[in-house]
């Protein structure tokens, strides 16, 4: 009968080396409700008429709901989220901002294919309304060779599964790298998944950011010719 490893190995554990992390900030029912109530009347209104739509397809508002009044609550909180995610993982910045913003409406079939937020930092979803079958959104594992060799496995989890579905509820943040791929499932519900989508990068990048982390050799400074 073979050793078990009880008998060889004095400790084992597992290293978490590189981690993708999605963070999740659930509000204060005191704070979302009255103000996704707001929130949602606000869209209806600007929004009104909405354009007929094929069947599956979803209205997406222009990304600017971070300069409309109405919304300036909710993008106090992304920001508040967003710093308190770079402080989370020791990010030297002096300032982050919101650089769009915009509405997400799905009606009963429509979805959102896989896709990333380009030219960002941080991105992230608050959700407004979010019924019953249409209640998920999927992360998509950025490791594109992870499925060379894809044997069956015993029960899907976090160290063997492609994809990640994760729970959404009206009042919850999601933040997450905005090369992380991800989709939302079709919603199932007569009634509409709605949710605000927002893109986050540090103002001036370049003149504050951008330039090379390591000194280099000194270079001696030369009078110019005249």
């Amino acid at each position: 009968m073979p050793p078990s490893p009880r008998d060889l190995f004095a400790e084992t554990s597992v290293q978490a080396l590189f981690p993708t992390c999605v963070w999740v900030y659930d509000l204060k029912p005191e704070v979302h409700e009255p103000m996704n109530r707001r929130l949602l009347a606000t869209l209806d209104a600007l929004t009104d008429p909405k354009p007929v739509l094929p069947p599956g397809r979803n209205w997406q508002t222009e990304q600017t709901l971070h300069e409309v009044p109405e919304f300036a609550e909710l993008m106090e909180i992304g920001v508040l989220a967003a710093r308190g995610v770079l402080d989370a993982i020791a990010v030297k910045y002096t300032d982050i901002m919101i650089t769009g913003a915009w509405a997400n409406i799905n009606p009963k079939g429509a979805g959102h294919p896989p896709h990333i937020h380009p030219n960002n930092y941080l991105s992230g979803v608050y959700y407004l309304h979010a019924p019953t079958g249409g209640d998920s959104i999927t992360f998509h594992d950025p490791r594109k060779q992870i499925d060379l060799i894809s044997p069956e496995v015993k029960k899907p989890n976090v160290y063997n599964s492609p994809i990640h579905m994760v729970k959404i509820q009206s009042g919850r943040m999601m933040l997450f790298p905005a090369w992380l791929g991800h989709s939302v499932v079709a919603n199932q519900n007569q009634e509409l998944r709605v949710s605000v989508s927002l893109n986050f990068m540090f103002p001036n990048f370049a003149e504050t950011m951008g330039q090379p982390k390591w000194p280099g050799l000194p270079l001696k400074r030369t009078g110019g010719s005249g």
